[in-house]
């Protein structure tokens, strides 16, 4: 019983996805019975996946982030200029993730010694970036056709017997990183405890200065390497990239279980919820309903899991 009490969120969530797979099975068999699917779903997952995992521990320090698409577009073109000059997959990545942590590094700077609230910061942020890419780049995408010839390549986005793309590997690496973090490292105590409050945690002698920034940046780096992995994947970079992974990261990272209000979160639920995320539009598609129906079936999934979450919360339970 106190198993189930204490990880009551993850069963739940993972019962969706069991629910939903079993639906889809049954409404589309052809697709959800064969092995192709999960390929492409493996493929495609990790883009998201990986900045929900970033999002939820900025979230969970009781922060937001609304400048990650712009971050994943600026080193994504950051990605695709170094390997055009320089035919290193590995030094582009290097460069990429070092503009997304340095990104990140800008917006913690403004939230923590300008005093500036997270979620006015992170606007700003994404209007400058993207602007800033959009205009070094000229509007222009890059062709990025030669990197599936490279031996980074296969390290990146190549496939584990023709069928397990590496970019999948990566992520449940990350995951498993990030599970560490949060849930066995002293770093995943002080972020809780400053998302929770950040006056006593000062009390409690933890930087919360710091436990901030750490965060803002690792978000950053996460927004770097999935906009390398889009690259990669895609052989190409072009200056929308990472329009329309807004909503749908924050989705992951809620229906997983996290708390809007900061203090609790959950990096198995948001793997898990990024999952289900991506799952559902293809599913729909596939049982036969128009795409339009994707976001309003997203709302009601979203609406659904926060408010159990919010009826069930520890809060709750001890009135």
């Amino acid at each position: 019983m106190n198993f189930i009490l204490k990880y009551r969120h993850q069963l739940i969530i993972t019962s969706i996805l069991i629910l939903l797979l079993c639906l889809f099975m049954f409404l589309s068999p052809r697709t959800f019975l064969s092995s192709g699917i999960y390929s492409a779903y493996m493929s495609t997952i990790p883009f998201t996946a990986v900045l929900a995992l970033g999002l939820t521990l900025v979230i969970v320090c009781g922060e937001m982030d609304l400048s990650f698409p712009a971050v994943m577009a600026a080193s994504g073109f950051v990605f695709s200029i170094v390997f055009i000059e320089t035919g290193s997959v590995f030094l582009s990545v290097a460069a990429a993730v070092f503009t997304g942590g340095l990104c990140g590094a800008l917006n913690a700077f403004l939230i923590v010694k300008i005093g500036v609230p997270s979620i006015i910061a992170t606007i700003g942020t994404q209007f400058f970036i993207r602007g800033l890419t959009v205009l070094l780049a000229q509007g222009l995408a890059k062709s990025l056709i030669g990197i599936r010839d490279t031996f980074g390549y296969q390290i990146l986005s190549g496939r584990i017997a023709d069928f397990i793309p590496m970019q999948f590997v990566w992520l449940v690496i990350l995951t498993i990183v990030f599970l560490l973090i949060l849930n066995s490292h002293v770093l995943g105590d002080r972020i809780r405890f400053t998302g929770d409050n950040a006056n006593a945690a000062r009390i409690m002698g933890i930087s919360v200065n710091r436990t901030k920034t750490f965060v803002f940046i690792i978000m950053g780096v996460c927004s770097g390497f999935s906009g390398v992995l889009v690259c990669s994947e895609m052989a190409n970079w072009w200056p929308t990239q990472g329009e329309g992974f807004m909503l749908i990261v924050f989705a992951s990272v809620f229906i997983g279980g996290t708390s809007v209000f900061g203090g609790k979160g959950t990096i198995y639920g948001t793997f898990i919820g990024s999952i289900i995320i991506s799952m559902i539009e293809a599913g729909l598609v596939s049982a036969g309903a128009q795409g339009l129906w994707t976001r309003f079936v997203y709302g009601i999934v979203i609406i659904t899991a926060v408010s159990f979450y919010a009826k069930t919360s520890d809060k709750k339970i001890g009135q």
